[in-house]
């Protein structure tokens, strides 16, 4: 019994640690990492001008790709990672040296009839899409994305699934929940007042109702970052393998599956799985 426990706990801890590490990223979101990085934005959505919350300015929100949209920069630039942790329990844990937080999230009255008082930075790994309260202003709403819809995350050679959560009241670009900052980069002790400030991380939202899980399509009740990023890999492995090759390129290109963007976590999952259930867990 004892060595059943032991076991069952070490699973636990490894399925823990799959998700936490991300997906490897599929290849046509490399494309789009690459020309996101290697080119200027061709058909700009919003103004130039937004700012990447240390100065650096002209970054756009970009529609070169059909169906999504995503941030973009000046000079091979994508966007940084600033932390925040607006929302529910905004000073907990390492977000108790936030001196800016916000007590609520933009999308506060939607969330509550999921049942939640608000957003919890610590566990909703969301991302700040879209500035509004000063010029230039942009709202990823107008485009066609929907509040609280899956958002991808291409940080540290890994992909993790977020969602629209909260807008910027400035010009700044680049935040993401405090959660989705740490998982993304666990070895720079990442708090409320200290970020990633290098500019490779990708952002991505998808036009459509599809995207958007809504009450019941994630497990908004969830009590970590893990359990609830991993609540929207069904959404986010779809809308991933919708996206193609920009309009202007060959549409011959080989599409992965809904599945592939796992890779190997797919192998390790069935494998705990398996194991789980031969324990017994």
């Amino acid at each position: 019994m004892a060595l059943k426990t032991v076991l069952c706990a070490a699973l636990c801890g490894l399925a823990g640690l799959a998700s936490a590490a991300g997906r490897p990223v599929p290849s046509n979101l490399m494309a789009l990492y690459n020309h996101a990085k290697d080119s200027e934005c061709e058909k700009p959505l919003s103004s130039n001008r937004f700012k990447d919350g240390h100065g650096r300015s002209g970054f756009t929100y970009c529609g070169d790709y059909e169906g999504v949209v995503y941030l973009s920069g000046p000079k091979g630039r994508l966007g940084d990672i600033d932390v925040d942790c607006d929302g529910a329990n905004r000073s907990k844990g390492d977000c108790s040296n936030d001196l800016t937080g916000q007590g609520q999230t933009s999308f506060k009255d939607e969330v509550q009839g999921y049942g939640l008082q608000d957003l919890d930075a610590n566990v909703h790994g969301y991302v700040v899409f879209g500035n509004e309260g000063k010029k230039p202003s942009y709202l990823p709403s107008d485009s066609g994305i929907e509040p609280l819809s899956v958002v991808a995350v291409v940080c540290n050679n890994r992909l993790f699934y977020g969602i629209w959560g909260d807008t910027n009241g400035n010009t700044d670009t680049g935040e993401v929940a405090i959660s989705l900052a740490q998982a993304c980069f666990p070895e720079k002790g990442l708090t409320a007042n200290n970020g990633h400030e290098d500019h490779d991380v990708l952002f991505v939202a998808f036009k459509g109702e599809e995207a958007k899980p809504g009450a019941d399509g994630a497990d908004w009740k969830a009590d970590n970052f893990n359990t609830f990023e991993e609540s929207l890999s069904t959404i986010g492995d779809r809308m991933v393998a919708k996206i193609g090759p920009k309009a202007s390129e060959s549409t011959g290109v080989a599409m992965p599956t809904p599945s592939s963007p796992h890779g190997g976590l797919v192998t390790i999952t069935v494998v705990l799985v398996t194991i789980v259930v031969i324990a017994g867990c």
